[in-house]
């Protein structure tokens, strides 16, 4: 009794001193109450929030670089008007709005480029992608102004890998193809596909200007570029060391019968990877613990590795052209060639 007792009068003698009962009321409003406990905090701790508000503010140097437009940065226009239209159409914009200079069509496209992301290409033309970049080439190097001669002999040819090794070697190399050592059969298979490009690039650089500026020329000097674009996840993985060993053993095999002038066997071991020979089974395939006959054939060293995805198929394609090449220059009896003399 006593507690309760001390607990009212220290409730009436908390509302006597923030002066809630004044002018001989009997009541207050709960709202009054709980403005005075505000007041007092903000009155007790308020400097420590404004403090670290105060911190916690974004600095304002920043702000006027964030608000740089793209008139202030005077951007150089690098792209032709023709390239401005075909973009802003691909991504569905207005070619030119009114009152639009080109200048400022070219602004709109590299700050919509800038903040939207290309998301409606789908499937793209992969080849005429190159052949546009060896036309822009072309146009480059005619814009370019004078040049040496040693330049304009040069201008229109492939980027060549000097590879420090000779056909004989690789021959020699091809021999321990297949042994067990993965690692090294990776280098040799690197190797190889390197060399066969730049044999390739040379090739291609030795014709003539005017066969170089030919459609039939650019065709073969974008399928090249193609080749390398194609090849690269796949050199990627054997530096790495992190190429499939199902599709190793396949390539292994198909390297080691190009070195043996073994055209039709590498064609053949191409095919077995590109395409398989193993039907998915129909019907019950397990029953209980046991697998059916069916069954047995599902590795991944009898599927179709063209069909796995887009990646592999592109440098399953490149290794294709690269047998062609090797057969081109590396020529044997007209048994072991596939399509003798069509190419």
């Amino acid at each position: 009794m006593d507690l309760l007792k001390a607990e009212i009068s220290r409730k009436k003698k908390q509302l006597e001193e923030k002066d809630l009962l004044t002018g001989g009321k009997k009541y207050f409003k709960r709202s009054e109450l709980a403005e005075k406990e505000k007041d007092a905090y903000l009155a007790t701790y308020g400097h420590k929030a404004q403090r670290r508000e105060e911190e916690d503010a974004p600095s304002t140097l920043s702000t006027p670089v964030l608000d740089l437009e793209l008139e202030e940065e005077k951007l150089p226009m690098t792209l032709s008007r023709q390239e401005v239209i075909r973009r802003l159409r691909e991504r569905g914009e207005p070619i030119q709005l009114f009152g639009e200079t080109d200048y400022d069509s070219f602004r709109r496209l590299r700050k919509i480029e800038i903040l939207t992301p290309e998301v409606n290409h789908g499937l793209r033309n992969d080849l005429k992608d190159a052949m546009d970049k060896i036309d822009q080439q072309y146009i480059n190097d005619l814009v370019g102004g004078q040049e040496s001669k040693e330049e304009e002999d040069t201008k229109n040819d492939l980027k060549v890998h000097e590879e420090d090794t000779t056909i004989e070697e690789l021959e020699m190399l091809g021999q321990s193809l297949g042994k067990g050592d993965e690692n090294k059969d990776m280098d040799a298979i690197h190797k190889v596909l390197k060399f066969l490009l730049g044999v390739w690039a040379k090739d291609l650089n030795a014709r003539d200007d005017d066969v170089k500026c030919s459609v039939h020329g650019k065709l073969a000097s974008a399928t090249h570029n193609q080749t390398e674009s194609y090849l690269k996840p796949l050199f990627r993985k054997l530096k790495k060391k992190t190429l499939p060993a199902d599709i190793k053993e396949s390539i292994t095999d198909i390297i080691k019968f190009m070195l043996q002038r073994e055209y039709v066997k590498a064609n053949d071991a191409y095919l077995q990877m590109a395409i398989g020979n193993a039907p998915w089974p129909m019907g019950v395939t397990m029953v209980g613990i046991h697998a059916r006959t069916g069954r047995e054939k599902i590795f991944s060293k009898h599927v179709a590795h063209v069909l796995n995805d887009e990646t592999q198929r592109k440098y399953i394609q490149g290794l294709k052209r690269l047998i062609t090449i090797c057969q081109k220059h590396f020529s044997t009896d007209p048994s072991k060639c596939v399509e003798y003399n069509a190419l």
